[in-house]
């Protein structure tokens, strides 16, 4: 018999909360020494300058549309630029009078991007209300039909003009880009050669060479007489500058599937287009969510340069509503304060609905 006796071993302690604030704060705030310096500053910073931007934005603010009590010394945000020239930043030169055109359009385009978003809603009859959402738009807008009035596409602007520019070319550049990215990743040669030109080519210029070639060099080569709606070409020309990063993101995803998979599909017998449809591209798809979202994001701020080219979308309607009047041309900041909220809420918008669709696909992933 062993003289052994049974000794218990300390009791290992309780398991620490890693949910809610506290927590959070022990982890991410003051989780070292160097992390809690750091916090400590930036805190005593932001603290410093709370009283300043808030006495700026709320306590001296002047809410209303008189620029001389603006000018007032100790005057805070003049908000009342806002209140003086919101109709014409949110809707450009439109006629001033028809304006709840470009206001339905809006509501109209915005409530259409919100259903594409919303499951219950893809369906394959989604792709017709597409197309008689854009019907509506563009009677609305465009008029000389049921009495309304014609307004040429050349005084929109706007709101209205920045959410029908980025729809378009993302919704039209998506497709193409699946192609290219499908068409660079080819076995045949003469098609992998045109998609990789064609990325090579609209990657190693800017946006702003592109919208000058679509206002004004590709007029010169249209037989004479013929001309094409500068709204047209630039849009044209944001979907294929859109298509081709966009490509290149999808490739990323393409690649990342295992060669085994392909393989594994052809012994079942699977076409080329079944293999990419039911197995490679839902996979590839979802792995890239997050770069195709921020394609879409810097496609839909990259509107700002069609002002360029003389469509004054959001930003350029801001400009020409404070530059052309001298009493409120002071108050600019205020101005692209205003335009950077409308900004944000559609950005961040995209980016809390891209982390929602990761979480669907990468659903099977989770343990």
């Amino acid at each position: 018999m062993s003289g052994q006796t049974f000794q218990p071993i300390p009791a290992r302690p309780a398991p620490v909360n890693s949910d809610g604030l506290l927590p959070w704060m022990r982890a991410n705030l003051f989780g070292n020494w160097q992390t809690t310096v750091g916090t400590l500053v930036l805190g005593g910073l932001l603290l410093w300058m709370l009283p300043h931007v808030l006495g700026w934005t709320v306590l001296r603010a002047v809410w209303e549309p008189n620029a001389d009590a603006c000018r007032v010394d100790g005057a805070g945000a003049c908000w009342g630029v806002i209140t003086e020239k919101y109709r014409l930043i949110l809707f450009g030169r439109y006629p001033f009078e028809e304006q709840w055109r470009p206001l339905v359009a809006t509501l109209l385009m915005v409530a259409l991007l919100v259903a594409s978003c919303t499951r219950a809603f893809w369906k394959p009859w989604l792709a017709i209300l597409w197309m008689a959402a854009l019907g509506v738009f563009f009677t609305v807008m465009f008029g000389g039909v049921l009495g309304l009035s014609r307004v040429e596409t050349d005084r929109w602007g706007g709101l209205p003009l920045t959410l029908l520019l980025a729809s378009l070319s993302m919704s039209m550049a998506f497709p193409i880009a699946l192609v290219v990215a499908l068409g660079r990743r080819s076995s045949m040669p003469a098609i992998r050669s045109v998609c990789t030109v064609y990325v090579e080519l609209i990657r190693g210029v800017p946006l702003i060479s592109v919208l000058f070639m679509a206002s004004f060099m590709f007029p010169l080569f249209m037989p004479q007489g013929f001309t094409i709606d500068v709204l047209i070409r630039v849009l044209v020309g944001i979907t294929l500058f859109a298509a081709a990063y966009m490509a290149e993101v999808i490739r990323g995803g393409l690649q990342a599937i295992p060669k085994g998979q392909v393989e594994a599909a052809a012994t079942l017998g699977l076409s080329y287009w079944q293999t990419q449809r039911k197995i490679v591209l839902p996979q590839a798809l979802a792995m890239v969510v997050p770069g195709i979202v921020n394609n879409f994001i810097s496609t839909f701020k990259d509107t700002s340069l069609v002002t360029i080219v003389s469509l004054y979308e959001l930003t350029g309607a801001m400009g020409l509503a404070l530059n052309s009047d001298a009493d409120w041309r002071p108050f600019k900041i205020e101005g692209y304060l205003f335009i950077a909220s409308i900004y944000f809420i559609f950005c961040f918008s995209m980016s809390r609905y891209s982390r929602w669709v990761e979480k669907q696909v990468n659903r099977s992933r989770l343990r």
